[in-house]
């Protein structure tokens, strides 16, 4: 077993890391593994209570490494850590993307920018330049910008740069494309069947727009690419990371790993190993710490990288190179000057407005009474968790107090809606309904003995508008819900 002795080689093995842990304030072994090396931390929801405590922890991290590299899963709309309990402040970048405004992706990237770096957050693993080709992908949808491949690289590019101006690195992923998949990779491994043409003109072009914008890292994703690699999935191929996105494209930034706890690596390769693999591979920094966050996690993967060493597995010279491209961004970061703009606090709300697609069959009334809501609620994937509210309840029940929210995953909604909604007027809430049976079915039942029913469509909408006034919100951010709020009640700011 190897120690934690303070040598070079077990220097460079943990700055690749970047690890999770526990709690609101940092442990003891964490700030130990910092002064031994360590140069990178994940955030994530659990970490976070609010930006004062924020900006305290990351102070607390600062003492021991002035540049230490201070990571967060934060890319507004669904995926929010800053605002994990209350729902995000940004619409994401599929509302972004459907208002196709480069100009305001920049705008709301650099206010989300800003406040990161406000709170001592340095490197953000976004944006997600995936284009969502395919519509039952389960795990991307509103993450993406868009079905269109050159609508994506343009938002891409423009998140890029609205980010790294507010002194944030950004993080492009899920390298080479997770877009073309019905399987999530926290869950198991996906497979893209398409050849190499495909990938060059669809799946490539946003993150050649992102490497143009100088996008400081760029992370991986643990799928499958035949036409790249026949055997391993990207996050551990040569080929995809050494052959094509370094040499072919060119990129010479950090590449970053997705979770290596996810089931993809974790049940295939295992943590240890697949940390091992993706260094060889071409990886420079390890992520893990979604599920996985305490310090034996941190000595494992140490262990595994040194004795790859010392076995000729991984060449020191390669583990010594990933080490000085995790330095050189932290570096980067702690010179990098902000621009002077001005805070724009409600650019998100804004973009969220200007969003929301409204299809009505009559002119719409706004209510004055409050309304019985209808929530169809699917299970969240890991990316976005379950713990983080959405809908437009909330916010309804603020313009119209007394609004009643019911939340249904099974089609016994229809039934219970109908009795329990008396004359009230009914909105119902879907995300995604085209992927789910149940739902589409329940908005038929309702619809048919209802046919006044107000529908929300906060995911991506693919089936025909319905409903006496249908909502498609392109996100279920708080501010998403609170723009088809305003529309319901006729309180448009």
């Amino acid at each position: 077993m190897t120690t934690f002795a303070s040598d070079t080689l077990t220097r460079d093995a943990l700055t690749v890391l970047q690890p999770g842990f526990p709690g609101t304030t940092a442990p003891d072994w964490l700030l130990r593994r910092i002064g031994e090396g360590l140069a990178s931390v994940g955030l994530f929801g659990r970490n976070i209570a609010t930006p004062e405590q924020l900006a305290a922890l990351t102070a607390q991290l600062r003492a021991e490494r002035e540049d230490v590299l201070v990571a967060i899963d934060e890319e507004g709309g669904d995926v929010t850590r800053l605002e994990v309990r209350t729902g995000s402040s940004f619409p994401g970048n599929h509302a972004l993307g459907a208002v196709d405004d480069v100009d305001l992706t920049r705008e709301v990237a650099h206010e989300l920018g800003r406040r990161l770096a406000a709170c001592g957050v340095n490197f953000n693993w976004a944006p997600s330049a995936d284009v969502n080709s395919n519509p039952d992908n389960p795990v991307i949808g509103v993450r993406s910008f868009g079905a269109d491949t050159e609508l994506a690289a343009r938002h891409t590019a423009a998140y890029v740069t609205g980010l790294q101006a507010a002194g944030v690195a950004a993080c492009t992923k899920h390298f080479p494309g997770h877009g073309d998949t019905a399987i999530d990779s926290h869950e198991a491994m996906p497979r893209i069947d398409v050849g190499l043409d495909v990938l060059t003109e669809r799946e490539l072009v946003p993150f050649r727009a992102a490497m143009a914008a100088g996008s400081r890292a760029v992370m991986t994703a643990h799928i499958l690419v035949p036409a790249l690699d026949a055997g391993l999935p990207a996050t551990l191929s040569r080929p995809i990371l050494s052959d094509l996105l370094r040499g072919e494209l060119g990129y010479d930034g950090l590449i970053v790993t997705d979770g290596m706890e996810m089931q993809a690596i974790a049940a295939t390769y295992g943590i240890e190993r697949g940390s091992v693999l993706a260094l060889v591979a071409g990886a420079d920094a390890i992520c893990v710490g979604g599920g996985l966050n305490d310090e034996q996690t941190v000595r494992r993967l140490c262990d595994a990288l040194v004795s790859a060493v010392r076995a000729g597995e991984l060449a020191e010279e390669r583990l010594a190179e990933a080490a000085e491209r995790v330095r050189a961004l932290a570096r980067w970061t702690a010179e990098a000057a902000p621009a002077a703009d001005t805070a724009r606090s409600d650019i998100g709300l804004v973009a969220a407005r200007r969003a929301v697609r409204v299809t009505a069959t009559e002119a719409h009334t706004p209510l004055t009474e409050p309304p019985y809501v209808l929530a169809l609620s699917p299970v969240a994937n890991i990316a976005v968790g379950d713990e983080t509210p959405w809908g437009v309840g909330g916010e309804l029940a603020e313009l119209l107090p007394g609004t009643e929210t019911a939340a249904f995953t099974d089609d016994s909604a229809a039934r219970v809606a109908l009795e329990a909604a008396g004359d009230r007027r009914i909105v119902a809430v879907v995300r995604d309904e085209h992927r789910h049976a149940w739902m589409a079915g329940t908005l038929d039942t309702l619809l048919d003995k209802r046919p006044d029913t107000i529908v929300v469509e906060m995911g991506v909408p693919q089936s025909e508008p319905r409903g006496a006034l249908h909502l498609a919100t392109h996100g279920a951010a708080r501010v998403c819900g609170r723009a088809a709020a305003e529309i319901i009640a006729g309180r448009q700011g």
